[in-house]
């Protein structure tokens, strides 16, 4: 199957090779997010990472588009029902970056259990302060990981590597695969209270936004440690710093936000039990690279071919 295709946008930064598989399967590029308004009676192609934001109102200023690929994993940024009314194909590329944002959560596991962020802090500031910085291992130590995905099945297996029990959280997964990434399955409300440590890996949607709130940390045993590489909104913020200041959270890695950036006076930046990185979870030369060239070949494939892959929606014309 071969189609008469309009240009393929790519409003947010991707290697090159991205534009040049498109253009070397006689594809029209149009590259940057300032061509984004102008683009859109024309496009039949939209590639975008996590910057993009597409509504319903672009999405009816692009009457010519066929399908969308997410160069990474999770689609909140798009409306995948409103794409579907009108006939608009959402793909994502769900193992392109998996490792890179599963590596970050181990890291930021080994980064809070050990005070990191506090130690550098303070050796930046002349100081030494060896004694207020006694970590925890992580080895014996049980890790709950929430979302058995592509990214929380590698930090299972990562986290088994390093000697921790780890117990898995989906309702959607069933027993063999955690089995097979060295975890055990469990009900949430059964594994919170044997955590030591938790990674947050479920989609956002309208049963996870603020799904870490008062409730669920009090479940959890006192001076838990919380990763979260996944959405920001997934965490509520006020029960977040509530429970690390009163010591139910010992410690939390934190790489993405409610809002991203956050505000500069968000309190999340400066608390002493928090570690932040600017969402750096897929910031790997690798996972920039494998984002870039799967998206582009996904799209080139639909609109050369009509071949689908990794969709997530269902177009209804």
């Amino acid at each position: 199957m071969t189609t008469q295709s309009g240009p393929v946008l790519i409003s947010d930064p991707l290697p090159e090779a991205t534009a040049e598989i498109l253009r070397s399967v006689g594809l029209e590029v149009i590259v940057g997010a300032d061509q984004l308004d102008s683009s859109l009676p024309e496009i039949s192609g939209w590639i975008l990472r996590s910057g993009t934001q597409i509504t319903r109102e672009l999405l009816e200023k692009a009457p010519n588009l066929k399908c969308i690929c997410r160069a990474g994993a999770g689609v909140d940024n798009i409306d995948c029902d409103a794409a579907a009314e009108m006939g608009v194909q959402v793909m994502n590329t769900p193992a392109a970056n998996s490792n890179a944002a599963a590596e970050h959560a181990v890291g930021l596991l080994f980064a809070v259990a050990r005070n990191v962020g506090q130690g550098h802090l303070g050796m930046s500031q002349g100081g030494w302060d060896r004694k207020q910085l006694v970590g925890v291992e992580l080895e014996g130590k049980t890790l709950v990981v929430v979302g058995m995905g592509k990214i929380g099945q590698r930090v299972c297996r990562k986290a088994s590597g390093v000697g921790m029990t780890v117990i898995g959280c989906d309702p959607f997964v069933e027993a063999e695969v955690c089995q097979k990434n060295g975890a055990t399955l469990a009900p949430l409300e059964n594994a919170l209270s044997q955590a030591d440590f938790i990674s947050l890996h479920p989609p956002l949607n309208d049963h996870t936004r603020g799904m870490v709130n008062e409730e669920f940390l009090n479940q959890c045993k006192p001076g838990v440690r919380i990763v979260n590489v996944s959405r920001g909104p997934v965490i509520d913020s006020a029960a977040l710093l509530k429970a690390l200041d009163n010591g139910q959270v010992a410690g939390a890695g934190l790489d993405v936000f409610v809002e991203e950036p956050p505000a500069v006076d968000d309190p999340l930046r400066s608390h002493p039990g928090v570690l932040c990185t600017p969402h750096l979870g897929a910031s790997t030369v690798e996972a920039q690279d494998n984002v870039g060239l799967q998206s582009a070949s996904q799209v080139a494939a639909f609109l050369l071919e009509g071949q689908v892959q990794h969709p997530v929606n269902e177009p209804k014309s």
